[in-house]
């Protein structure tokens, strides 16, 4: 429980986790050596000078107790101040009996309770009026002796000062170290930046710099995004070449039947050939997933509206949702436009109705898709979303001539905007529910 609390508790960014690093060090070592200083110098040094100072004191009083009189001990006490450059006052005025003092006086607490401790007559102290003097009252038979001497007899002048010397030199030097260290994650921050983007399908200028660490990770992010860009482009050629290669025989086959005489045969083949040259298209299409546009700033409202038209051009059912457009955002409404065609074809072979929405949620814009279908089995949802899936106990295939890459395309072009595919069941007609979602 204790460790899960503290794990809440600490930063989650970077940035914060250094500065906790720089700090929790700097602000430990303050404290060990305010805590330190405070109580094995100042504390030890104050007693030892008021040890030294305090036979002054009470060979005063003794000196103020032995006169007959008032005159005579006044007197006795005049010369032996001046021996001890210590003021003296009898009768004087009496000092605060449990010690005063100024709230920053960090050694002031020390002097009190030794004044108290070594100088028996004494009935009290001021260190308040003038931080310069202590001044101090003692009993005496004549009345009430007042002493006043110097301040740095008995501690070290304003020693709070050195304290405030130590906390500013380290903020100054936390600062520094701050600075340092923000142009140190500034090429990791750089490095972060350019691989989310990459991963959205977006390729953005960048050059390792920053440590040698760092760069060597820049490097590698780079040879990993160059070959990856390589393969991308080699599947695509070669698919491309194969289909190139492959509608040439298939043409030549359809001009061959079509010279043929009219019999069912003939048309058996040229519909095995028409639905040859779909599954062709369809596996160009899922080898150009990644490569079909550029990003662009566009309102994905528009998406949704050109799929409905194109739907009901088709002779669909299409219900809009409502749509919270007129945001223009980044992304690639080719790919986003070819997804949405597969979603709505889908839906379209295995249900009657289907309902477009559109949702902007704070990281990310979620087209949906839901149908009045059969739907697909949760258990078997993830299977669903694989390159040439196709799932004949959820999805009837009587009803179309697909080859199972549709949801795998629109997957692609979700994971390519930094998003996800989600599919579900739809709460409103009742069949599959599929969450197009792409990062805002």
């Amino acid at each position: 429980m204790a460790k899960r609390w503290i794990k809440r508790m600490l930063p989650r960014g970077l940035y914060g986790r250094a500065a906790l690093i720089l700090l929790v060090p700097v602000i430990a070592l303050q404290l060990v050596v305010s805590v330190v200083f405070i109580q094995r110098h100042f504390e030890d040094v104050t007693r030892q000078m008021i040890l030294s100072m305090s036979p002054g004191l009470n060979h005063l009083h003794a000196t103020a107790q032995a006169a007959p009189d008032t005159v005579r001990a006044r007197a006795a006490l005049e010369a032996l101040g001046r021996a001890l450059a210590i003021e003296t006052e009898l009768p004087g005025q009496p000092q605060p009996s449990g010690g005063k003092r100024l709230f920053y006086d960090l050694s002031g607490r020390v002097v009190v309770e030794a004044l108290y401790d070594l100088v028996p007559a004494m009935t009290g102290v001021d260190l308040a009026t003038n931080d310069r003097f202590v001044r101090l009252s003692m009993a005496t038979r004549h009345g009430v002796l007042e002493v006043v001497f110097d301040r740095k007899r008995v501690s070290a002048a304003k020693p709070h000062q050195l304290l405030v010397l130590m906390v500013l030199t380290g903020l100054l030097m936390t600062l520094i170290a701050y600075l340092f260290l923000r142009n140190q994650l500034k090429p990791i921050k750089r490095l972060a930046a350019a691989a989310e983007a990459f991963g959205k399908g977006r390729i953005v200028p960048y050059r390792p710099s920053g440590a040698t660490e760092v760069r060597a990770a820049g490097r590698a992010f780079v040879d990993m995004r160059d070959r990856i860009e390589r393969q991308i482009e080699q599947r695509t050629m070669m698919l491309s070449g194969v289909s190139h290669d492959l509608r040439t025989p298939l043409t030549r086959l359809r001009l061959e039947l079509a010279m043929t005489e009219d019999c069912a045969e003939a048309e058996a083949m040229l519909s095995d050939l028409s639905q040859m040259e779909r599954m062709i298209d369809t596996f160009l299409d899922f080898a150009r997933a990644e490569a079909l546009d550029d990003p662009a700033p566009c309102d994905p409202a528009d998406l949704v509206r050109d799929a409905a038209a194109r739907a009901r051009a088709q002779g669909g059912r299409i219900i809009i949702g409502p749509l919270s457009g007129g945001e223009v955002t980044t992304l690639r409404p080719l790919a986003l436009e070819r997804a949405l065609q597969n979603l709505v074809g889908n839906a379209m072979r295995h249900g009657t109705q289907v309902r477009l929405g559109l949702e902007w949620r704070p990281r990310h814009l979620v087209f949906t898709v839901e149908d009045d279908g059969p739907g697909i089995p949760e258990a078997r949802r993830e299977e669903a979303m694989q390159p040439f899936h196709r799932l004949d106990a959820a999805r009837n295939q009587d009803l179309g001539t697909g080859v199972g890459l549709g949801l795998a395309i629109a997957a692609d072009i979700a994971r390519g905007h930094g998003g996800e595919l989600r599919l579900g069941q739809s709460p409103t007609l009742g069949g599959l529910r599929a969450e197009l979602a792409v990062a805002r």
